[in-house]
């Protein structure tokens, strides 16, 4: 019995009700809409946005293959303080495309390299310098990322139109006990006689 009790008292707005206004209904269907939203189309916005991701990434690692390069210049000693992250600059290499012909070009290699060290750059299909494609597990865990972002993103717009909508049923509301205020307020002032 205590739990018919509330199941009625959580739906009391759609029962039938002398003092339910149709203001009530309308915003008990826009709850609704916002919430199925949020669930459902939050879900389904970070599932797409999650295997579009992925197959980006998956597109990027079948694309780009890694080339073994010469360094063609020293790069200067590191700055950095000992046990620190390695630096990066800028130098110019040398390699040898599929078909043969030699290219030079400009890329990220670590500091205090000497020339004709070896280094691995990264070509897209175009034979262009590339960086580095995502591992399976970095690209699973930056398209879960990017989805999250969207389901969130979709919430929010959801919420927030829900809340705009509740916000302009309120000022109807208001807008209405005052005018009827205006009409029911000077019979209800006090009467002297």
């Amino acid at each position: 019995m205590n739990r018919n009790r509330r199941g009625k008292k959580r739906l009391w707005r759609l029962r039938s009700n002398p003092l339910r206004r149709h203001d009530d209904i309308v915003e008990t269907w826009i709850v609704l809409v916002v919430w199925a939203v949020v669930a459902v189309g939050g879900a389904l916005a970070g599932l797409v946005t999650y295997h579009a991701g992925d197959e980006v990434f998956a597109a990027q690692r079948a694309e780009r293959h890694s080339v073994r390069a010469v360094l063609l210049t020293d790069t200067p000693p590191s700055a950095s303080a000992a046990g620190g992250a390695r630096d990066q600059i800028r130098a110019k290499i040398r390699w040898t495309t599929a078909d043969g012909t030699r290219r030079t070009g400009n890329t990220l290699v670590e500091t205090g390299e000497k020339a004709g060290s070896k280094v691995v750059v990264w070509m897209d299909a175009a034979g262009n310098l590339t960086i580095e494609p995502p591992s399976r597990t970095e690209a699973t865990l930056e398209s879960a990322f990017l989805g999250l972002i969207a389901a969130l993103a979709l919430a929010g717009l959801a919420l927030g139109a829900g809340a705009v909508a509740r916000y302009r049923l309120d000022q109807r509301r208001i807008d209405s006990w005052g005018t009827e205020w205006k009409l029911v307020g000077p019979s209800w002032g006090r009467k002297t006689s």
